[in-house]
């Protein structure tokens, strides 16, 4: 896992050359919608381009992590259908019922039946690196769905530069960013963690999330502001001093979600004295949320270290899998 983590500069280099050699047929459009369909490491991607080009896609972009995809798919959808083994039976089934409703499909995998199906459909695919856990592949599934939305007209090309600078950045500041990670991980260790930011970062807290969930097996949840503030934040009446709160922040949050969060650690500070903020460096949106989606794959893995747990080692999962497997 070290290595993986470590490797992730190396691999966002990487995947832009896969999505610059990609062989994509002519764009066809223009589209109404485009939905990602994907789950876990391979899903999160979808998620985490979709908040960072918000502003600049010509069409709404969603992430439906299920068997079924919305009512509106259609002939002018253009539907991504992201599973890195190839093999996930939710992708699968979202695919197929993307076909059947005679949308654009396009496909990024390792392999699988998802890229047999690809091939012999006859269906635009992009195939990435395989033989890794999903989660430790995120720059290469989510670097090519950069390219495929820019592929079909959703987004301008910026975000190749901005990639390649994120990944000068880290790599160049990697001592710093682990450094900065086993400061974090003994602050959070023994504690129930709750993670926050403004909601255009919440892609990334998710990505957090579940890497403490997969890489260090412990349960934690997060939320956004401004919505938390409509519902949780009451919550925090039934608040105690076992609970680590990580605020991810970016001097761009929006200046009214800058002045709840302040407000906010007020409110937290009354149960809790483990309050915690990480700010985001970079110069460029991507950049920003690539540097604060490293660190916190370095806090799990530490986190995971200091506990005792293998990284890696997923076994729950895999007997949910082969327990599914047993029913047709």
């Amino acid at each position: 896992m070290f290595q993986l983590i470590d490797g992730f500069p190396r691999q966002l280099k990487e995947a832009i050359e896969i999505g610059r050699k990609a062989q994509l047929k002519s764009p066809g459009g223009p589209y109404s919608n485009v939905v990602v369909t994907g789950l876990g490491g391979s899903g999160i991607g979808g998620r985490i381009v979709a908040q960072v080009v918000a502003a600049e896609a010509k069409c709404p972009i969603e992430v439906y992590s299920n068997y079924y995809l919305p009512a509106y798919v259609n002939h002018k959808s253009l539907v991504i259908a992201c599973s890195y083994s190839g093999n996930t039976e939710e992708t699968l089934a979202a695919m197929e019922q993307a076909l059947s409703k005679g949308a654009r499909v396009c496909v990024i995998t390792s392999g699988g039946a998802m890229l047999e199906i690809a091939q012999k459909r006859g269906l635009d695919h992009i195939v990435i690196p395989g033989g890794n856990p999903p989660r430790t592949m995120l720059a290469y599934s989510l670097a090519q769905q950069f390219f495929v939305l820019h592929h079909f007209g959703i987004i301008g090309d910026g975000f190749e530069g901005a990639i390649k600078n994120a990944a000068a950045m880290l790599e160049d500041d990697k001592p710093k960013i682990q450094a900065m990670a086993k400061d974090i991980t003994d602050k959070l260790f023994g504690k129930r963690l709750v993670i926050y930011s403004e909601a255009a970062t919440e892609a990334v807290c998710i990505r957090f999330r579940q890497q403490v969930n997969e890489n260090t097996k412990e349960l934690c949840w997060h939320h956004a502001i401004p919505e938390m503030n409509h519902n949780e934040l009451v919550g925090w009446a039934g608040g105690k001093d076992d609970i680590a709160v990580l605020i991810f922040r970016h001097k761009a949050d929006h200046e009214r979600s800058q002045i709840r969060m302040e407000i906010n650690k007020d409110v937290f500070r009354k149960y809790t004295p483990h309050i915690h903020e990480v700010w985001s460096q970079g110069d460029t949106t991507i950049a920003r949320q690539l540097y604060l989606i490293n660190l916190g794959d370095w806090v799990s893995y530490y986190w995971a270290e200091k506990k005792g747990v293998d990284p890696v080692e997923i076994g729950v999962i895999n007997m949910l899998k082969g327990k599914l497997a047993e029913v047709k």
